[in-house]
């Protein structure tokens, strides 16, 4: 979905649209757009920004089917339906409910229980062991690296790993998640819930338990990102939630989605050397080097989740040194580059001020990520729909390459 709000004015609909007012009144009568009234505005109305896209895209596929395609596939048209998550521009909504208001009063398990079946309260049994996952792990592996060779162990042990209807999927996901924090901590806790046990491997003490937890459920999914339209992918093929996890923690690795962090994290360690962090930041972008961690395509006034984040480890950490480079950092890098933190500098951020452990950005990133890939998977699982797209072939034309 496009940035910006959930509903529009009739100018900036029109105006979307490339079309008259009269032809905008004259969808909204056929029904092809919702209109809604505009409270202390008896007269004016707003347009639903999903339903002028949807439109819109309509229109372009008929006009030029091959780039309206390739537009999709780069932050632009929806391509899939979902009922996860929702981006307005402003705020992330996790079905209907602002994910900022879950993470400030929710727990993990609520939310995976709303992401996953709908509704709040739904309890995950540990029906199967597959604790025996984690002996015999190959050492020097990244955090994801570890991970995926515990999910592939665990599947092979689980004699219900093939079970795909939601209910099971479902504790399926749950199992995943504890196993993910299993090797996340390396040790076992007599601490019950994920965000607890992560505080309590890590040394946070009690107040870094609500930062942590905010962390999970803000990661917790964001519309088709790359590792959630891998996962819909692997799902559509019938593979198990296992096989889905495996999958999108590959793509979550790449530097171009949650591997942004560890850059974040390294370039935040060179900067806190630095005693002029303005000149620092110049001398950073004249070597052609961006400021990793800002700015955001779908947010066009920032990235909530950053911000939610950031805001907490000031009332959380309000006297701590790092907490204060930290501010001065964003302060210095939005003057440069006119751009607001996201989420990967929020994590990094957060691993600098609670002296997490290095990589840890990309593991709360992973566990958190895996309830929106376990969701996306019910989904896709429900739709019994393979996921295949067809190519334009743009090689030699056959015949040719043979002369």
């Amino acid at each position: 979905m496009s940035a910006g709000p959930a509903w529009l004015g009739a100018a900036e609909a029109a105006a979307l649209l490339h079309v008259s007012r009269a032809t905008l009144y004259a969808y909204v009568s056929r029904g092809y757009v919702r209109s809604q009234a505009v409270p202390g505005s008896p007269r004016a109305r707003a347009y639903a920004r999903h339903d002028l896209e949807k439109l819109r895209r309509r229109t372009e596929e008929r006009r030029d089917p091959d780039k309206a395609a390739a537009h999709a596939l780069q932050w632009g048209m929806p391509i899939l339906e979902s009922s996860i998550a929702l981006i307005d521009g402003r705020r992330l909504y996790y079905r209907g409910h602002d994910a900022v208001v879950l993470a400030r009063s929710r727990s993990l398990q609520d939310v995976a229980s709303l992401i996953w079946t709908g509704m709040f309260g739904a309890a995950f049994a540990d029906d199967v062991d597959v604790g025996a996952a984690l002996q015999g792990r190959p050492k020097g592996l990244s955090f994801v690296g570890r991970a995926q060779a515990a999910i592939a162990t665990a599947a092979a042990r689980d004699p219900i790993a093939a079970d795909c209807r939601p209910a099971s999927a479902a504790r399926c996901g749950w199992r995943i998640l504890r196993l993910l924090t299993d090797v996340a901590t390396r040790a076992p806790s007599t601490e019950k819930t994920i965000d607890r046990r992560l505080a309590a491997a890590w040394r946070t003490g009690s107040r870094g338990v609500d930062v942590l937890r905010s962390a999970l459920i803000l990661c917790a999914d964001h519309e088709l990102n790359v590792s959630s339209f891998t996962a819909r992918c692997v799902a559509s093929a019938g593979s198990s939630p296992y096989a889905v996890v495996i999958a999108g923690l590959a793509a979550l690795e790449g530097a171009r989605h949650g591997g942004a962090s560890a850059r974040v994290e390294s370039m935040l360690a060179a900067m806190r050397r630095e005693r002029r962090l303005r000149s620092a930041i110049g001398a950073r972008l004249h070597r052609g080097e961006p400021l990793d961690g800002f700015g955001h395509p779908l947010y066009s006034h920032g990235d909530p989740r950053a911000a939610m984040l950031l805001d907490l480890l000031r009332r959380t950490y309000a006297k701590s040194p790092e907490l204060r480079f930290i501010y001065e950092f964003a302060d210095a890098a939005r003057a440069s580059v006119r751009e607001l933190p996201n989420i990967d500098f929020a994590l990094a951020a957060l691993a600098r001020v609670m002296r997490l452990p290095p990589g840890s950005p990309m593991t709360i990133f992973a566990i958190g990520r895996t309830i929106g890939w376990i969701g996306h998977a019910i989904e896709q699982y429900a739709t019994g729909q393979l996921i295949r797209p067809r190519a334009k072939y743009v090689g030699v034309v056959p015949g040719v390459a043979e002369r």
